[in-house]
């Protein structure tokens, strides 16, 4: 670890009340995960079709659902709480929900979509479709468990599960880029945030009026580092910072997350009996492209898998892109050798290194307010 990170991690440590430290690791039993493709592990794949190859082969060596060479910081979370990864909730195959279920989809926005996955890119399986899947869920789960039993059983969490879980978020990012996608202006979509942070916040309460009581809520990444909104959304040079990201875009995305961040301390006064973290993605992922070397990258806006220009990036031959040639599909999106060494993955998403950067710096509190190590997150500061 950097010198830097271990010394935000240390004084981060000395903020964390005694009261908290002294308590043992809260030992969730289940996590119950909401969001878009940067924790989809296996959603849209169950709906739309297999996020193919070579996604997934930094460590499951195959596609596993995920848009990424390897896992998500979802998996690791799950991972450092002694959890198994979490299934898609949308997957029947294979699926256990003891320890939980992940209704994340990659293109998932919080506000509902007007128009079809093909017409924009985006899901239709928005924050409170995927509310509606919990909520059902939580209810079928048990008459199945306790009316079936059997195989069943097992596979199933328990009633008490609920109360006692980690309820992750991690969204937003699509309510902008869908807006820009839509030719909407800088401004134009600054205007529809406040929607946005009262959709999500009235989200959060109804799944806290299903038991959820301890919240982890990502806020959005830098969305003017990555080669798919700096590819396709071009602005003028004086737009772009010393590491080559796009200012508006990224002051759009802290508009957001100031916002987000607002919205947490209101929840917390509305739901007293509630523990809600707010976890500072963005400077974490900013501080990837920015200080890219200091942590072992070498690539910070270049994609691992894609083809052609300046981020090896193609909007219409991306990872894992392939052309018919000769009456033969010839794969023309590749995978770089060495995605260790890459930021970006495929020009949206990160790469599995890059995952496993950023969830070492959030488990120990250090980008959280309040302070609190991702294992004692039940605990107020």
């Amino acid at each position: 670890m950097e010198c830097r990170s271990l010394m935000i991690a240390v004084f981060a440590l000395l903020l964390v009340p005694h009261s908290v430290l002294a308590r043992k690791p809260c030992n969730f039993p289940a996590v119950f995960n909401f969001g878009d493709s940067n924790s989809d592990t296996g959603g849209l794949s169950a709906v739309f079709g297999q996020a193919p190859p070579p996604n997934g082969m930094s460590y499951f060596h195959g596609p596993a659902g995920r848009y990424c060479d390897g896992r998500l910081v979802i998996d690791f979370i799950a991972e450092s709480l002694g959890l198994p990864y979490l299934s898609a909730y949308l997957n029947a195959l294979g699926a256990n929900f003891s320890h939980g279920a992940n209704f994340a989809t990659a293109g998932s926005t919080v506000r509902p979509q007007n128009r079809t996955l093909q017409q924009s890119g985006f899901s239709p399986i928005s924050l409170d479709v995927q509310y509606n899947e919990f909520y059902d869920f939580r209810r079928r789960s048990q008459t199945v468990r306790n009316r079936l039993g059997g195989f069943f059983k097992p596979l199933l969490p328990k009633e008490t599960s609920f109360g006692r879980a980690l309820y992750t978020f991690d969204i937003g990012q699509n309510d902008l880029t869908s807006g820009y996608f839509a030719n909407m202006t800088v401004e134009q979509v600054r205007d529809y945030i406040p929607q946005v942070l009262n959709q999500f916040s009235t989200i959060v309460k109804w799944v806290h009026s299903q038991g959820g009581r301890f919240f982890w809520i990502h806020n959005t990444g830098p969305v003017g580092c990555l080669p798919y909104v700096l590819d396709r959304m071009p602005v003028s040079p004086s737009d772009y910072d010393q590491y080559g990201c796009a200012i508006p875009f990224n002051d759009l995305a802290q508009t957001f997350n100031h916002g987000l961040k607002d919205a947490v301390v209101k929840l917390r006064a509305a739901l007293p009996n509630a523990t809600l973290t707010y976890v500072d993605i963005y400077s974490l992922k900013y501080d990837l492209v920015s200080q890219h070397k200091k942590h072992g990258f070498e690539f910070p806006l270049r994609t691992c898998c894609g083809h052609g220009g300046k981020y090896n990036f193609n909007v219409k031959l991306g990872c894992a892109g392939k052309k018919r040639m000769n009456g033969k599909d010839v794969l023309i999106g590749k995978a770089c050798k060495k995605p260790e060494v890459y930021v970006n993955w495929d020009g949206v998403h990160y790469t599995q290194a890059a995952n496993n950067w950023i969830f070492n710096q959030i488990k120990t509190g250090a980008y959280s307010d309040p302070p609190i190590p991702l294992e004692m997150a039940c605990y107020r500061a």
